[in-house]
């Protein structure tokens, strides 16, 4: 499994850590913490990418 810090996930999603870290107290990016550490999972940014672009293109959201 590769994880991927707020150093390195903001420029992987193309956002700024402090916009990424902003989405995350949001709710709006699967994220997990491990004492202050905000950590995500590179496979689950890669499906929530594929979901903002179905979402953002008006096809259907699978569940």
């Amino acid at each position: 499994m590769e994880r991927m810090n707020v150093k390195e996930a903001a420029p992987y999603i193309g956002a700024s850590e402090y916009k990424l870290r902003e989405m995350v107290r949001e709710k709006l990016i699967p994220a997990y913490r491990i004492g202050n550490r905000i950590l995500f999972r590179k496979a689950t940014l890669d499906k929530w990418i594929e979901q903002q672009e179905r979402e953002n293109s008006g096809q259907a959201v699978e569940v």
